[in-house]
């Protein structure tokens, strides 16, 4: 990223440099712009064509500038979006995908000048162009895209027209978030249920297969290694691995994998980002260096034959100033540091390149095993088999004109103005002063080719001066192009001198050291290749199958594991097809020899018998078991193992419909249906044929969601006492649903399937009671933090006339207002202070209440919470005598009154006579009726519902005579 500030009043000329240094473009900058160069991009069909994006200071307004003459000359291109990526087309060169911060794909078909929005909500680093010679159509994208639901899908579309109803769906079902993978021939997604994930791929566009690992493996994390010569090589974290992986190798299909080296050293970044010490070899194909931890020690490998054998690097004999070593295998080998650089301008740890096959450099140690601080720097020129040690600390490498010249430049953190050079494969070594001031080096450019032989070093002088660029050109050096005459011939072998490596015999072009010419445009590596008789040695070990190096008296073999049966019919027979028994081997892909050893001759040619269903798996799409009635609901059938096409599936849906299908897994026909009344149904799947059956049974819930959940607490509670608890739900389907109840600050709850439960209280004080009702699809709660534990209180029973249960929409609302009026009224004509009773209204009909009276030293916090006290005495509640109004519509409500604190305390009989007339009546229903949400407890009532318990003993009557009128009624609920 570079900052570039244009000051007030002048015009700024960004410079570019195409060819470092012999020519710049400009980039004109209005006075007063900041901008800053987050990226640029080079088209790889034609390097002419150059991208720069960059943006203003605050991000705000973001530009491109495109250049079609290698950065000669810049267009100025506006963006109503910010880009995060772009992708060049892998085939056509003005075809491009924007992604933005935002989540959204853009597209372009003319190098960026226009741009049109393919989709929303697409993940990140999760899109690609079609793959030659794999998709049909080259305007295919790939894409992972989020549904609107939260669940995400790989889908495809063309870029005319990629709207949501032209993507078309790849792989049945959502799949993990990040886990798309499109390569080369191979698409790879992974599906997590529960605790288990299972990987998915597809070979050349075909149906996605589940990939086959031996059975055991239980993959934690699973990193693709290489796709290349139609094989998959994965490193995988089994269950029991924490800072390794094991490596494994796919068949051609990429379905069944056989491990090749196990306990692979990994590293996590702090990003997240996994590195595993395995390197694929540029230029030779089937060489891969790879870090192996066991016993705590690490030690380099190499293989030749993409992990059917690994061995270790031979340690030169004598060290960089011709001084003997003292190692010797097997208790002293070469190793290598197998890092990726954090800098992009640098080299790793280990360098190879595919135009120079056969030259690899790397930083390591001699020694037992790899050691961390030292980084010695070692080269080898033909692939391996021999190593010499170059220098002491480790170098930032840099290839040129195919290997013909090495450039080396120390990484250190102190300012440098030297490189190295080498044109004979590192046998000697030249020194360079690249610049008369000592530069920090941040990285190192070549030209774009492989033949070039022009370099750029970029650094600082210091840490707040700018970036100083020093093109170093190389091609003085040589005084003439390269002849055939200059050329030797190299055969490749491997450390143990067998020539025949991945079935063939293979010799490459190799400059003569005594040659100083320049290999340019025209040099190609690969000389000839003769196919080999096959060997042992060129057979690995096939699915289900391992070596055991422990029995040393069984030689080479592979041993089936003890979970396979070698003999048994593949998942996929059919009927009447035929198959062969595996021997233990497979050819490695991409081995080309012919004749001589067949590892497979001795295979048994089978014909699959008819096997019964095995694994039948019964799931709803959307893996949703409680749905609402009149949903729409597709049934998924799975069968694991057995015969498919000729099996019969009874299918039976619970509500009285059933329907027989055939070859069911086999043309993917989907079950739809629809539950209209709530309830719980049990499905079943039977797939039957001759030789057996297997069923599989999910029961769904139909319900419609919960809407409310209204919690029925005595206002008051006796210590040690029984108290009922009942939570009413609306709609009325307890029978399926789950009640959780939270008492006080316990974080564990008591779950139950009735709305009622009856606890007792050990303390005093006050309580608060949760209750949440859950259904499956929906949870609802409600919370009553007015309940008091006491020692001592009054209760007595009130019951109304009859006329009120007109008016009586039963609603908590409705109830909990005319408790309150009744409260208050009662204050007022008895004396007793208002805050030392509560009328509670009991839910259902006929219309009944509890008047509680308080100990008189009961001092509640709030209007509606009581206080933790314990009182002396209950106040005194005397019995006063009220005219009976003259009113038709009269309601006579008569109580009486028990002692719970002690027998005998007091006796108190209360007649009391509610006189409302029509309209005050009418307007108490009015007024809670209007309000939306208020009347949905109306339909509650239940003439078996179990009433609130109080432990009273009616005794001592007396009575009470009250008249309240409609005036103060609606007074008090407008109030």
């Amino acid at each position: 990223m570079e900052w570039l500030r244009c000051p007030r009043g002048k015009v700024l000329e960004l410079k570019l440099s195409s060819d470092y240094g012999t020519t710049y473009s400009k980039l004109n900058l209005m006075p007063g712009t900041t901008i800053v160069v987050t990226n640029f991009y080079i088209c790889p069909t034609n390097k002419k064509k150059v991208i720069l994006v960059s943006s203003t200071i605050n991000e705000r307004d973001q530009m491109l500038f495109i250049s079609t003459d290698e950065g000669t000359s810049f267009q100025r291109q506006p963006l109503s979006f910010t880009v995060e990526t772009l992708l060049f087309h892998p085939k056509e060169e003005d075809k491009l995908l924007a992604y933005s911060k935002e989540g959204k794909l853009y597209v372009s078909t003319d190098l960026g000048r226009k741009w049109t929005l393919l989709q929303e909500r697409v993940s990140k680093d999760r899109f690609f162009w079609s793959v030659a010679g794999v998709d049909v159509d080259p305007d295919l994208v790939h894409m992972e895209m989020q549904e609107t639901s939260g669940g995400f899908l790989y889908v495809t579309c063309l870029i005319q027209n990629c709207s949501d109803k032209m993507v078309t769906a790849q792989f049945l079902g959502k799949i993990d978030q990040n886990s798309l993978s499109v390569q080369d021939s191979y698409i790879f997604v992974k599906v997590t249920t529960g605790n288990r994930t299972k990987h998915y791929v597809s070979y050349r566009r075909n149906d996605f297969v589940q990939m086959r690992f031996p059975k055991y493996a239980l993959p934690k994390d699973v990193q693709i290694v290489s796709t290349d010569e139609n094989q998959v090589f994965l490193a995988i974290q089994e269950w029991y691995q924490t800072d390794t992986y094991n490596l494994y190798q796919s068949d051609l299909q990429g379905v069944y994998y056989s491990i090749v080296l196990e306990n692979v050293r990994s590293t996590r970044q702090p990003e997240e980002n996994v590195l595993i010490d395995i390197l694929e070899v540029r230029g030779i194909k089937g060489v891969f260096l790879a870090n192996q931890k066991a016993d705590g020690k690490v030690t380099t490998l190499i293989t030749y034959n993409k992990g059917r054998d690994w061995d270790f690097l031979t340690p030169p004999a004598t060290d960089m100033n011709g001084k003997l070593v003292n190692c010797k295998p097997p208790d002293c080998h070469l190793h290598l540091h197998l890092r990726w650089a954090d800098n992009p301008y640098v080299s790793g740890t280990v360098h190879t390149k595919d135009s120079a096959p056969g030259l690899i450099m790397g930083a390591g140690n001699l020694g037992s095993q790899l050691v961390e601080y030292k980084e010695e720097m070692y080269i080898t020129s033909d692939c391996g088999k021999s190593w010499r040690q170059v220098f002491e600390e480790e170098h930032h490498i840099l290839y040129l004109d195919h290997g013909g010249v090495i450039v080396a430049i120390k990484d250190t953190s102190i300012p440098l103005k030297i490189l190295k050079f080498s044109i004979d494969e590192g046998r000697t070594w030249n020194v360079h002063n690249f610049t008369s001031t000592s530069v920090f080096v941040d990285g190192l450019l070549s030209e774009p080719g492989d033949e070039t032989l022009v370099m750029t070093v970029f650094g600082h002088i210091s840490y707040r001066s700018d970036w100083e660029l020093v093109k170093v050109d190389f091609r003085q050096s040589f005084p003439r192009q390269c002849t055939e005459a200059d050329y030797d011939s190299w055969r490749l072998t491997d450390p143990q001198g067998e020539r025949c490596i991945m079935g063939q015999e293979r010799s490459y072009r190799k400059r003569k050291e005594s040659a100083f010419c320049i290999k340019g445009k025209s040099f190609t590596s690969a000389l000839t290749a003769k196919p080999c008789q096959c060997a042992e040695r060129d057979f690995a070990c096939d699915y289900g199958f391992e070596r055991a190096p422990s029995l040393k008296a069984e030689g080479d073999r592979c041993f089936a594991d003890f979970w396979f049966d070698p003999d048994s019919p593949p998942e996929d027979c059919h009927q009447g097809h035929r198959y062969e028994s595996s021997t233990g081997y497979r050819k490695v892909v991409s081995n080309v020899c012919e004749g001589g050893v067949n590892k497979q001759q001795s295979s048994k040619q089978h014909i699959c018998p008819l096997l019964p269903p095995k694994g039948l798996q019964l799931g709803i799409k959307g893996q949703m078991l409680a749905v609402a009635p009149g949903d729409d609901i597709t049934f998924t059938v799975v069968q694991e193992q057995g015969d498919t096409t000729n099996t019969k599936y009874q299918v039976d849906l619970g509500d009285g419909v059933r329907a027989i299908y055939r070859n069911l897994t086999v043309t993917d026909e989907p079950i739809q249906h629809r539950y209209i009344k709530p309830g719980v149904y049990r499905v079943t799947v039977k797939a039957e044929n001759a030789a057996g059956h297997d069923e599989a049974t999910v029961y769904i819930q139909v319900n419609a969601p919960l809407q409310e959940v209204h919690l029925e607490v005595v206002p008051i509670a006796g210590r040690n006492q029984e108290v009922n608890l009942t939570a009413m739900v609306l709609p009325d389907a307890t029978n399926l649903t789950i009640f959780y109840w939270w008492i006080g600050d316990n974080l564990q709850p008591i779950l139950s399937l009735e709305n009622s439960i009856i606890i007792k209280f050990p303390e005093t004080g006050e309580v608060s009671v949760t209750v949440q009702a859950s259904n499956g699809r929906s949870m609802v709660q409600d919370t009553k933090r007015w309940c008091c534990v006491l020692e001592q209180f009054q209760v007595i029973p009130l019951s109304f006339s009859r006329n009120l249960d007109h008016f009586n929409p039963n609603i908590p609302e409705w109830r909990e207002d005319v408790g309150k009026v009744v409260t208050k009224i009662l204050s007022r004509i008895t004396g007793v202070p208002q805050e030392l009773l509560v009328t509670m209204v009991k839910p259902g009909l006929p219309t009944t209440a509890d008047l509680y009276v308080l100990p008189a030293e009961a001092k509640p916090a709030k209007r509606s919470v009581l206080s933790n006290k314990r009182g002396g005495g209950v106040a005194d509640f005397p019995a006063r005598h009220c005219r009976l109004p003259d009113c038709p519509w009269a309601v006579c409500v008569t109580g009486s009154g028990g002692d719970i604190a002690s027998p005998g305390i007091w006796a108190l009989m209360v007649f009391l006579i509610v006189c409302l007339i029509s309209t005050g009546s009418f307007v108490l229903y009015k007024f809670k009726r209007k309000i939306p949400g208020r009347n949905v407890y109306a339909q509650m009532h239940n003439e078996k519902e179990q009433e609130m318990t109080s432990p009273v003993n009616h005794s001592n009557h007396s009575g009470v005579v009250l008249s309240i009128n409609s005036r103060e009624l609606h007074s008090y609920l407008t109030s």
